[in-house]
């Protein structure tokens, strides 16, 4: 049924919830994982951080970085198919450009992530995907209350 599953992550408890329901749905199906973060500056991105260097978006990044590689490490540890990709640019757009780029059957992702305003069901991102999207979307709960 599921060939290629998108699996989103900002590296929140959310998203990590979500991405081992993706995994668990990805090894019943045989199925191919592609982990995408996506590194959102917004207006600050050219801004140089005290000490360093590197721009926000720059920092960013590295953190997106690490959310993928996390999640492909559990994924390769259970002899999933993994590909991994961090993005920039807006979250909801990009992780729907990246689920058709990868021809993605469903997208698995958390109910809310680390952004700032919370909804009563899903956060923005979420809703965006699931309102823009024209593929399934799996809105997986971590259970816990933030």
């Amino acid at each position: 049924m599921f060939d290629t599953i998108l699996i989103p992550t900002d590296g929140s408890e959310y998203a990590r919830a979500a991405a081992q329901k993706g995994l668990e749905l990805a090894q019943t199906h045989s199925a191919r994982v592609h982990i995408v973060s996506v590194a959102d500056a917004g207006p600050l991105g050219d801004i140089r951080l005290p000490g360093d260097a590197s721009s926000a978006e720059d920092a960013m990044s590295g953190r997106a970085t690490e959310y993928v590689e996390e999640i492909a490490e559990k994924a390769q540890e259970h002899d999933i198919e993994v590909t991994t990709a961090v993005r920039t640019g807006s979250p909801g757009k990009q992780i729907l450009e990246a689920a058709d780029e990868v021809d993605a059957d469903v997208i698995v992702m958390g109910t809310r992530g680390r952004g700032g305003v919370h909804r009563m069901a899903v956060g923005s991102v979420t809703d965006h995907v699931i309102r823009f999207g024209d593929i399934p979307v799996f809105v997986a709960n971590s259970g816990s209350e933030q």
